[in-house]
């Protein structure tokens, strides 16, 4: 304050915003301290950039759904390479739990989201892992149909089971393709009810 030639509000505030940018833990009672790093703040903090682009760019959109395409068909390819059977036993009680919501909607993308999330974790990369909740979570926020299509769980079960056998038979161009393939049907599908509206 001394510093600064300011009051206890504006440090109160300055204290706050540094908080909510990840950069220093308030707990009540103690003093602040400097915070640990961690993937999810920082993606986190992109994320709320994100957020103010898809509310006003539809050309971010479609960049959007380009860049998820190339980064979900890599990770299946990198997972097909690196998985491990405890990895392949994970994805598979995932794809169970997904196909035990199908009558759930939210309860399915919770599901939806986790599979893709797994798929990108098991090539070790925690910022590969971070980036993909993210991806999903910004479509789910913004445009939900591009990640969840009533009527067609079924499709969706099938296409994740394709993506979990060729990952599992350590097949990354199978792996990869499905994934591609799994991507630009939900794409196609939400492009063409925009065009029927």
């Amino acid at each position: 304050m001394s510093a600064y030639q300011v009051g206890r509000p504006a440090i109160r505030e300055a204290m706050q915003n540094l908080q909510w940018m990840g950069l220093v833990d308030i707990r009540h009672g103690e003093r602040p301290r400097v915070a640990e790093p961690s993937m999810e703040g920082m993606v986190e903090q992109i994320a709320e950039s994100m957020r103010h682009l898809l509310m006003h760019s539809a050309t971010t959109m479609q960049h959007l759904k380009e860049a998820r395409a190339a980064f979900e068909t890599q990770m299946a390819r990198a997972a097909a390479e690196s998985r491990t059977d405890d990895d392949v036993a994970r994805l598979r009680e995932t794809l169970e739990r997904q196909r035990l919501q199908a009558a759930t909607p939210d309860r399915f993308l919770e599901e939806d989201a986790a599979f893709h999330r797994m798929v990108a974790s098991i090539g070790g990369n925690p910022i590969f892992e971070s980036l993909s909740f993210a991806l999903f979570n910004w479509l789910a926020q913004f445009h939900v149909d591009f990640v969840q299509s009533p009527g067609l769980e079924k499709l969706v079960l099938e296409e994740h089971g394709m993506i979990l056998d060729a990952i599992e038979a350590g097949d990354p161009d199978r792996a990869g393709n499905a994934m591609r393939d799994h991507i630009n049907r939900a794409n196609r599908l939400y492009s063409q009810a925009n065009l029927d509206i």
